[in-house]
């Protein structure tokens, strides 16, 4: 946000956030993202039957889902709609939790000023939210545990900004990236990639030294995977290093088995990839050869089912890593309907106004 916008809002001269901080492309005011059959329908209704007041009720059907994407929409609105001063605009928050059916957001006026926008803002509320909610699913399976996002990698980049909000209304505050962080003023964290291990030879102990010299103020975190031995690389590097490591990142391949297991009965249980199992040993022999205060951190492939059995189960992990479970997942799909037309109930079939004490009237923005 721009200071100005900043000092607006703690004015309490504005509500919500608006096309300063989200940076419209100026195309959207052309129709250039709208479905063609809105367009066309904006024009016949201009020419044909201007005037009427229309409402248009936005909804999903996802129970349990938090909302994200509402501040977006309806400053999308104020931008591009013609005379959006005169609408009226109904609205929930962003971080509330719905259930199927219910209206989240209410906006009434002339159909000819603001329906060409509906398409766009479905999309927008379907992005954010199934982000959210795919993200307030793992931080209810985490239990406190602590969590990053490495979603940047699951999608085209340019996604990253608005999931990246979307991750933060739902409680990560850990990203990969600047533009993840963008909107809400966060910054990138990590440490070393698998590529840094490559170019030093697959030589783990030479990739940390050259990271921590370069990074004298950090302590490492490595990945530990490279070798596919990870309990025996770990205590390679515990011992290097000492207590300038922080913490060890497995990050197995599910088609791989870690040598770990290469003498050892796995018939009752899937070696594959990250498996708890592994886990476990890691922990053990980092503990039994004086390294207690070295952390576990998993990636690759967790979904909140897995990290809530995992949880359940006490697998010894300090930080988990999660990234395609939570923007490769069309968790909530929103709709747009109009309901009501010049102040009566006109709707089409299995539709109709929903009635919500929980919408709040939203203001326009007087900058």
């Amino acid at each position: 946000m721009e200071e100005l916008e900043i000092k607006l809002k703690e004015a309490g001269k504005i509500s919500r956030l608006t096309n300063k901080t989200f940076k419209f492309d100026p195309r959207l005011k052309d129709g250039f993202f709208a479905a063609n059959y809105f367009l066309k329908s904006n024009k016949i209704v201009k020419e044909n039957c201007p005037n009427h007041i229309v409402t248009m009720q936005f909804f999903q059907r996802t129970d349990d889902a938090m909302l994200c994407g509402l501040d977006e929409a309806i400053a999308l609105i104020h931008e591009f709609a013609i005379h959006p001063e005169e609408l009226e605009i109904y609205a929930l928050n962003d971080g509330d939790i719905v259930n199927n059916g219910e209206p989240v957001l209410k906006v009434t006026g002339k159909y000819e000023n603001f329906g060409f926008l509906e398409s766009m803002i479905d999309g927008i509320l379907a992005r954010r939210s199934s982000v959210a909610t795919n993200v307030y699913r793992v931080m209810k399976a985490l239990k406190g545990k602590d969590v990053f996002s490495m979603a940047d990698r699951q999608d085209e980049y340019n996604t990253q900004i608005g999931d990246g909000y979307a991750t933060y209304v739902a409680g990560i505050r850990k990203v990969s990236t600047d533009a993840q962080g963008y909107w809400w003023g966060g910054h990138g964290v990590g440490t070393m990639p698998h590529a840094l291990i490559q170019v030093s030879g697959g030589d783990i102990c030479k990739a940390a030294d050259m990271y921590h010299k370069t990074f004298p103020n950090e302590q490492v975190t490595a990945l530990i995977d490279y070798n596919n031995n990870v309990v025996r690389d770990s205590l390679l590097l515990a011992k290097h290093l000492g207590r300038t490591l922080r913490a060890v990142r497995v990050d197995t391949s599910k088609s791989l088995i870690d040598h770990y297991f290469d003498d050892k009965d796995t018939s009752g249980f899937d070696p594959h990839g990250v498996c708890k199992e592994l886990i476990f040993a890691l922990r053990e022999e980092l503990d039994k050869n004086g390294f207690d205060y070295v952390k576990i951190i998993v990636s690759s492939g967790f979904t909140y089912q897995k990290i809530e059995e995992w949880v359940k189960l006490n697998v010894p992990v300090d930080t988990y890593g999660v990234g395609t479970s939570l923007v490769n997942n069309q968790t909530v799909g929103f709709t747009g309907d109009l309901v009501i037309l010049d102040g009566v109930d006109q709707a089409k079939e299995g539709r109709k106004d929903i009635k919500s004490n929980r919408l709040v009237k939203v203001s326009y923005p007087i900058y």
